[in-house]
């Protein structure tokens, strides 16, 4: 599950607490907890959304998230095509 903690325009419409896919245990641990846009708990909690301008990681398969990443995969189109990045 991702647990929205910093709304930012990629995660609009997208309930906290969704189901998304991970296909492995690995993370990275951001420098900078500003840019941790949404974190999952899988032992221990971890950043499972970055985003930093117009710079997004996401450490689950969102073409493989059902509803939950087609709507973050939709957002990101609408973003680039808008030329927006995050706030």
């Amino acid at each position: 599950q991702v647990h929205i903690i910093r709304p930012n325009p990629l995660l609009e419409g997208l309930a906290s607490g969704s189901w998304v896919y991970f296909a492995h245990s690995y993370y990275v641990e951001p420098r900078e907890d500003h840019t941790i846009l949404a974190t999952t708990e899988y032992g221990r909690p971890f950043a499972s959304v970055v985003g930093d301008g117009a710079c997004f990681g996401l450490q689950f398969h969102p073409e493989k998230s059902q509803q939950a990443g087609l709507s973050i995969l939709r957002r990101f189109v609408a973003l680039a095509g808008e030329g927006r990045s995050g706030p």
